[in-house]
């Protein structure tokens, strides 16, 4: 493997000179910089990251810790991240908290222990001790999708209200009056924000939410069974479920497919999270989309503001209802809304 000095003999310049030129220095001429990137292609030179980031304080390396990288809206926003961060020449770590405290702050205290430059969070809940310190004791730091109330630092996430009453709109258009959420985590950000939206929503129509029909998920399938096998065992059980996330719409689903019944025949679904393949299944799948991809770039963009000692901007994208069957018409018969896919 080449070295730095077989780079500084190959372009006729000195071990300083080639260091310069590596970490863009202005002060080399153009002649010196060309013959030295020359050099390090012919050569095939690598240069020592570990060794760069005691040199200059930076390792060029975010981290990016997740809720669930089993859930197919955090696997495409990390995607998004790593692809945004990689154009601006940064290489990303990815922890997956699975939903635990425990996880995530493992994460955290691993990611800084390398030395990370910024880290990007979806919190899992807001009482981390570790998570809080990092936060408040000068880590650039960036949450995303979901936040901590009362830490200062950018949060870049989807507005889902108006998507929610777009949806409840539609219920109410089909004639749907007794309608069930299964919520996230009270804990998170976005479990208590959904439920509060779909309240809200309902009250517009002179519904209410019972507490029969509010049932507390954690964001994973098997709570979306567990919550929706509740539902179906009410003596009135309701004609229509929005479930705040996909993965505990697909558990809803298979509750609902287990007692020999359909969507949406017998009961209307809904899913918060669209994802590429609900178009494929039949029928397709009414859900709210969130603006992932740039939702993630948003997301790196505010954190390196934050690591080059700009303020980074909180960012705030609206998610919109996609309509399709499971809520029991096709779109060319929806009137409620006109955020419709087939």
């Amino acid at each position: 493997m080449a070295s730095i000095k077989d780079v500084a003999a190959a372009a006729g310049v000195s071990v300083a000179t080639v260091s310069r030129v590596l970490n863009e220095h202005p002060s080399v001429s153009a002649d010196a910089r060309t013959r030295v990137l020359t050099a390090v292609e012919a050569l095939g030179y690598r240069p020592n990251a570990v060794a760069r980031s005691l040199r200059t304080d930076q390792t060029r390396t975010l981290g990016l810790v997740i809720s669930d990288v089993l859930n197919p809206y955090f696997t495409e926003l990390a995607r998004s991240v790593e692809e945004e961060a990689r154009a601006l020449g940064y290489s990303v770590i990815i922890g997956n908290a699975d939903e635990r405290p425990d996880l995530q702050d493992h994460h955290v205290r691993t990611l800084l222990d390398r030395r990370i430059d910024g880290l990007l969070v979806s919190p899992t809940d807001g009482g981390s001790p570790l998570m809080l310190d990092a936060a408040r004791g000068g880590t650039p730091m960036v949450f995303v999708d979901r936040w901590i109330p009362g830490v200062e630092v950018p949060v870049v996430r989807a507005d889902g209200q108006r998507a929610v009453r777009d949806l409840v709109a539609h219920l109410y258009g089909l004639g749907h009056r007794r309608l069930a959420i299964i919520s996230g985590p009270a804990a998170t950000t976005t479990g208590s924000e959904r439920v509060e939206a779909f309240r809200a929503a309902l009250a517009e129509y002179g519904l209410d939410l019972p507490d029969a029909y509010t049932g507390q998920g954690d964001f994973q399938a098997e709570s979306g069974r567990r919550v929706t096998e509740g539902f179906l065992d009410l003596p009135e059980p309701p004609e229509a479920v929005f479930a705040a996330d996909n993965l505990m719409a697909l558990g809803a689903l298979d509750a609902i497919r287990a007692r020999g019944l359909r969507v949406p025949d017998d009961i209307a679904l809904a899913a918060f999270d669209d994802i590429r393949w609900f178009v494929h299944t039949d029928p397709p799948v009414t859900a709210i989309a969130q603006p992932t991809g740039e939702l993630g770039r948003a997301a790196v963009r505010a954190l390196v503001d934050r690591i080059a000692g700009r303020p980074g901007e909180s960012v705030t994208l609206p998610a919109r209802l996609v309509v399709r069957r499971w809520c029991g018409a096709p779109p060319a018969q929806n009137p409620a809304t006109n955020r419709s896919e087939s």
